[in-house]
């Protein structure tokens, strides 16, 4: 693949990180050292967004799937169910506008960040959606918010709350009937923007002018080179990818439809997992603000079926038969 990747949008990409509960990952490039423990948090921006699902607690809305880590060991999925996966890069950040390194700093959308995400939800509204999975920052959340609003199906998007015992025993439903109208939101901190470091904060063109375009551009585009104090791309792809394995793919697996809401980078990875990319054709590969992505997992693999257009356009949701029969369940549904 030679030249520019593009999945039908350009932009460029941020970071953010965050750690979970009882976590630890060390990891070491050069003189470059991160050790993630209880409480950091990491995460990125701009459009396209992939999510799995899953928990390490039982979620009040949905009962996870806990399959093995590698997410298909002894697990086949039958040759007659077909799964979608719809990855979303959040909206337009108030520090994308302003041109600075977001990485793992938590900054909401710009007000055309939520049209962004609006937008992406209509292009989605006629896609069936089970749970969803997000960044633990809030660009990401308010962008898969912000879309599951726009859903034909109305569905009420719900935070999943398992830090600790008592966040989740008190986020409990116990209305059944509300159950079935909710769908559960997982937050990960796997799926956070990379890490910039010691760049986070700075503004791009400064930082170029102190340090020399080649420079920046080689913290921001080689592989496996971070910046100082920072997570390379390779850094970021091996939580992000590892996540998406051990919790994501056994939804699907399971039949069930997932949305992931993440960052440049964190969905940089997982695309170059699925679409099985190079070192070098991943950082090519441009991901724009609020564009979503479709994928279907059959049969034990991915088929990306690109951006959906519009809730208009009836061919878009007639990738698949299922998906089609999706779109008439919902055609013939009393508003």
């Amino acid at each position: 693949m030679a030249g520019v990747l593009s999945h039908h949008a350009l932009a460029s990409s941020q970071s953010h990180w965050c750690s979970a509960k009882n976590y630890r990952f060390e990891k070491r490039t050069g003189s470059a050292r991160l050790v993630y423990v209880k409480g950091s948090c990491g995460s990125g921006s701009r459009k396209l967004g992939l999510v799995w699902a899953s928990s390490s607690q039982q979620s009040s809305v949905m009962e996870p799937m806990h399959l093995p880590s590698d997410g298909n060991s002894g697990h086949t999925p039958k040759k007659s169910s077909e799964s979608a996966l719809i990855l979303i890069r959040h909206g337009e950040s108030l520090w994308n506008e302003k041109n600075l390194f977001t990485g793992c700093v938590d900054v909401p959308l710009t007000p055309k960040g939520v049209e962004e995400a609006i937008e992406a939800g209509k292009r989605i509204c006629n896609i069936p959606i089970d749970v969803i999975y997000t960044s633990s920052l809030i660009r990401a959340q308010m962008t898969a918010m912000l879309a599951m609003m726009q859903h034909r199906r109305k569905k009420i998007p719900v935070i999943m709350h398992n830090e600790s015992e008592q966040a989740h025993r008190w986020s409990q439903i116990y209305s059944e009937e509300t159950r079935k109208h909710s769908i559960p939101v997982i937050t990960a901190w796997q799926l956070n923007e990379r890490m910039y470091g010691e760049l986070q904060g700075l503004n791009k063109q400064e930082t170029a002018d102190r340090f020399g375009k080649e420079q920046v551009h080689e913290w921001r585009r080689s592989y496996d080179i971070p910046p100082p104090n920072g997570e390379s791309l390779e850094m970021c792809a091996e939580r992000a990818v590892a996540y998406f394995k051990d919790q994501i793919v056994p939804q699907l697996v399971a039949g069930k439809h997932v949305m992931v809401a993440a960052h440049g980078n964190s969905l940089r990875s997982i695309i170059m997992h699925l679409d099985k990319l190079t070192s070098q054709e991943v950082i090519s590969l441009e991901l724009s603000t609020g564009i979503p992505m479709l994928y279907i997992f059959k049969e034990g693999k991915f088929i990306r079926r690109g951006s959906p257009v519009g809730p208009s356009e009836a061919s878009v949701y007639a990738y698949t038969r299922t998906l089609a029969k999706y779109r008439q369940k919902l055609d013939s549904m009393v508003q």
